[in-house]
């Protein structure tokens, strides 16, 4: 099912109010959706909600064999999907251009930010090593898909334990949680995403689209810090041309916001 399309007067109405720095639900221009962290009973399990977008992240383990070429290193991976109770545009069971790219850019954000340990996930070198499954469901839409589910798989790896384990000659011994504690990960940073929308070619900026605005906005560029102010990753989508100086400007919004977040 496709979305219905936004009326001329709907699109001419929300530009307007942005370029009067104005939005519909009363923020400023650089004004963040309030973020609500619920937790599971299980370890790895959260809910979190960014305005009204909703992101459920659940994080799992197992012992698999290591890749060949990292056979001292745990693996780590990350899984978003995009639903028809999310949105009804969503088609399920189809990789969709939106879900590959955000599939990418949380890869890029955490796997390749080295924010997880994964050397200490090794249990035997070149035998056992724990896979780490980052599984991101998207149960409500209504923008900004990849700042929350950033924040969703960041606070899930921080909360999850995975079991403790021993190793006695070719034996490996799994424990049970009323054995022995289970091990939280080793985390080095936590790099969160946000989002800046740009809009009339890059004349007017906001922070945290919500899915109106998003329909309207040019391009998109995602800046992913951690509180260090290391920058993760940078994407701009849309074909439009930013200055140094406008993406030095959202730099340094996104360390005002991030230090908060």
């Amino acid at each position: 099912m496709k979305e219905t399309p936004l009326s001329n007067c709907e699109r001419r109405f929300l530009l307007r109010a942005i370029e009067e720095k104005k939005r519909l639900d009363g923020r400023q221009t650089y004004d963040y959706r309030n973020i609500k962290i619920s937790f599971g009973t299980d370890y790895g399990c959260c809910i979190v909600e960014l305005g009204k977008t909703r992101v459920l992240g659940q994080v799992s383990c197992e012992l698999v064999s290591p890749k060949l070429n990292r056979a001292t290193e745990g693996i780590l991976f990350f899984n978003l999907e995009l639903s028809q109770m999310a949105a009804p545009a969503f088609e399920p069971g189809r990789q969709s251009d939106l879900l590959v790219k955000l599939n990418r850019l949380l890869e890029r954000c955490l796997r390749n930010s080295k924010c997880i340990d994964t050397e200490s996930l090794c249990v035997v070198a070149g035998e056992k090593v724990w896979q780490i499954r980052v599984d991101l469901h998207l149960l409500n839409h209504d923008g900004n898909i990849i700042d929350a589910a950033s924040i969703a798989a960041i606070v899930a790896l921080c909360h999850f334990r995975r079991p403790d384990v021993s190793v006695q000659g070719d034996e490996v011994t799994l424990y049970a949680p009323e054995e022995r504690d289970p091990v939280p990960l080793s985390i080095h940073h936590m790099p969160i995403c946000v989002s800046f929308a740009f809009f009339q070619q890059g004349t007017y900026l906001l922070v945290d689209p919500n899915e109106r605005e998003e329909r309207v906005m040019d391009g998109l560029l995602v800046i992913a810090m951690n509180k260090h102010r290391e920058i993760c990753t940078i994407q701009s989508s849309g074909g439009i041309m930013l200055l140094k100086d406008q993406v030095s400007a959202s730099v340094n919004v996104r360390q005002e916001r991030g230090s908060a977040l």
